[in-house]
């Protein structure tokens, strides 16, 4: 059984910062690429970051560009978000993603084989 299970947020200053992290079981990770979601109230899923299998690629939505980062440890089966210089607009449930056969990274949520369920990141200003 395919698990992604985050963890590592909460609440937090404008300008702080916050690492989630999301590691994976039942599945060959190495195999996956790996995205970040996230989901404000009354709005839909939106791409955030993603990270194919090797980590040698890394792509971002242009709101978080320079300010997350989404590195991956595929000893760990774990990949991180690292999140700076937060902003209120940030506030939102993140979501982990797998994603076995898109060549090489997607934004569309259709794309992704396997969700978490999310960890609630709170941005106060």
């Amino acid at each position: 059984q395919v698990q992604l299970v985050e963890s590592g947020g909460g609440l937090v200053q404008a300008w702080g910062s916050l690492r989630l992290s999301c590691t994976a079981s039942g599945l060959t990770f190495r195999r996956y690429t790996m995205g970040w979601f996230r989901q404000a109230p009354g709005k839909e899923r939106e791409f955030v970051a993603a990270i194919k299998r090797s980590g040698a690629n890394t792509y971002y939505a242009v709101s978080v560009k320079g300010r997350f980062n989404i590195p991956r440890d595929n000893d760990k089966n774990t990949v991180y978000l690292q999140m700076n210089s937060l902003k209120p607009e940030d506030t939102a449930v993140y979501y982990c993603a797998a994603d076995l056969r898109t060549l090489g990274y997607s934004d569309d949520v259709g794309a992704y084989d396997y969700w978490g369920r999310g960890t609630q990141v709170t941005v106060s200003s």
